[in-house]
């Protein structure tokens, strides 16, 4: 229970407690929001909570890239418009979503979700790496793009990824470090992006 709110009605209580277990939501913002919720329409809170059901029920990981789809290839897997010859490897779905907002990235994606992280215990049998290696071994992609964070998780697994993809005879890239250390993709703006694409440079 969170300090302070244990005077509360049992369901209010209970929605701070989840709110507040979302990451980035304190106890204050997690008695904003439920409050924030108590005063809303009725209809707009039932669309909320239908649309969250919704998520949990039909998203789905691509058989391919591994993003988040409600289809299966998901959207730009399945597309005869985006060049199958390369694959941009990015952490996490945002990532994606960062990089499509450029508009100067035209190939397909696999998403890791995650980074290896010994401190955190994750290890490269946490992450689609197995995924990423099966789809290049038809011989079809000619480079791959190593786009991870540049934070020494980030860092640490391009280099193990480098190892491994390195006996396909790939070319390999990372992106162009016009990126803050310690930034995450999905909050660089669009030009930072593209011209980190542009600059990709060879592992």
């Amino acid at each position: 229970m969170i300090s302070g709110f244990g005077s509360a009605a049992e369901p209010v209580s209970r929605l701070i407690e989840e709110f507040h277990k979302l990451p980035g939501i304190g106890p204050k913002s997690a008695a904003r929001l439920t409050y924030h919720l108590l005063r809303m329409p009725e209809n707009q809170a039932r669309s909320l909570a239908e649309a969250i059901v919704a998520v949990k029920e039909r998203i789905v990981l691509c058989s391919l890239c591994q993003n988040l789809t409600d289809t299966d290839p998901c959207a730009i897997c399945g597309s005869t418009e985006r060049d199958r010859t390369m694959i941009c490897v990015v952490e996490e779905p945002l990532d994606i979503l960062a990089l499509e907002r450029t508009g100067g990235y035209n190939g397909l994606y696999h998403v890791l979700h995650g980074v290896i992280s010994p401190i955190e215990g994750i290890g490269p049998d946490e992450l689609k790496i197995g995924e990423l290696l099966a789809r290049l071994r038809d011989g079809s992609v000619a480079e791959v793009i190593l786009a991870t964070n540049p934070s020494l998780e980030g860092e640490a697994t391009g280099m193990y990824l480098q190892r491994l993809i390195s006996p396909f005879g790939l070319r390999v890239t990372c992106l162009a470090r016009g990126l803050p250390v310690g930034g995450d993709l999905e909050y660089a703006d669009e030009v930072t992006l593209a011209r980190a694409l542009e600059g990709r440079r060879a592992l």
